[in-house]
C-alpha cells in the first residue's frame, strides 16, 4: 500500500489519496477540496480511482467530494450515519467559514464499526470513534500498520469537541478503546499536521486524560 497526503484548503487538511501497489486502484480519504492537487497525484501515479472515504462531515475534509465524485464516477462511502446532520449543513458551514457555497449531499454508502473496505490487494477495517463528530470513524490498515483517524488524534493533541454534538468524554473513549488498542508502531495519518504513531501519542499525549 502506497499513499500521499495532499493539505487542501485554507484549513490545511490532510486528504490522502491511497493506492494498491498492485493494481493502482485509489480510493481519495477526506478531500476536502483543491481537488485539482489531489487528480495530480493520480495522472503522476498512473492511478484508477475508485472510491472516496470520508472519516467526518467537516467541511474542510468533505467540500471536495461532490465535485471529485463526479468527475471519476465515484461512490461515496462515509462517514457514520450520525454525522448525516454535518453534510445537510454544507450550506451553513460554507457561510460560516467563508468559503465558496457547497451543496449538501449523502454517501452512497454510511459506515458502521467493523466494517470492512477493500482497495485493490489492500484491507482496512472500520473503527468507530466518536466524539469530534457523533458519526466519526477511522480506517485501519493491519498489515501495512497505518491508520487514517480524520481528526480524533494529532501529533501532540487531539480533535475539538465544541462544535455541535461534540462530547469529550466519548472523545477519550473512543482514543483509548479504539485507537490505543492498535499496535504500537502503528503510523497515524491525521486530518492535520505531521503523522505521528500510536506508541508516540499513548506516552506523550497530554490531552488523554
Amino acid at each position: 500500500m502506497k499513499y500521499q497526503s495532499v493539505p487542501v484548503t485554507p484549513f490545511e487538511q490532510n486528504c490522502s489519496v491511497i493506492w494498491c501497489e498492485k493494481t493502482k486502484e485509489c480510493a481519495f480519504v477526506d478531500p476536502g477540496g483543491d481537488i485539482d492537487k489531489l487528480t495530480a497525484v493520480v495522472e503522476k501515479e498512473g492511478l484508477k480511482p475508485v472510491a472516496i472515504w470520508l472519516t467526518h462531515g467537516h467541511l474542510d475534509h468533505v467540500g471536495g467530494t461532490v465535485p471529485l465524485a463526479e468527475r471519476y464516477k465515484l461512490p461515496i462511502i462515509g462517514p457514520q450515519e450520525e454525522d448525516a446532520f454535518w453534510l445537510d449543513a454544507l450550506p451553513q458551514q460554507s457561510q460560516m467559514f467563508g468559503f465558496p457555497p457547497h451543496e449538501a449531499f449523502r454517501p452512497t454508502q454510511w459506515l458502521n464499526h467493523g466494517d470492512t473496505l477493500t482497495l485493490g490487494e489492500e484491507t482496512f477495517e472500520v473503527r468507530f470513534t466518536p466524539g469530534h463528530t457523533p458519526g466519526h470513524v477511522v480506517l485501519l490498515n493491519e498489515s501495512a500498520k497505518i491508520v487514517f483517524v480524520g481528526d480524533v488524534l494529532f501529533a501532540g493533541s487531539v480533535g475539538r469537541t465544541d462544535f455541535p454534538r461534540g462530547n469529550h468524554q466519548e472523545l477519550m473513549e473512543s482514543i483509548k478503546s479504539q485507537l490505543w488498542t492498535m499496535d504500537d508502531e502503528v503510523v497515524v495519518v491525521s486530518g492535520h499536521g505531521p503523522n505521528t504513531s500510536i506508541g508516540h501519542e499513548k506516552k506523550t499525549n497530554a490531552y488523554v486524560s
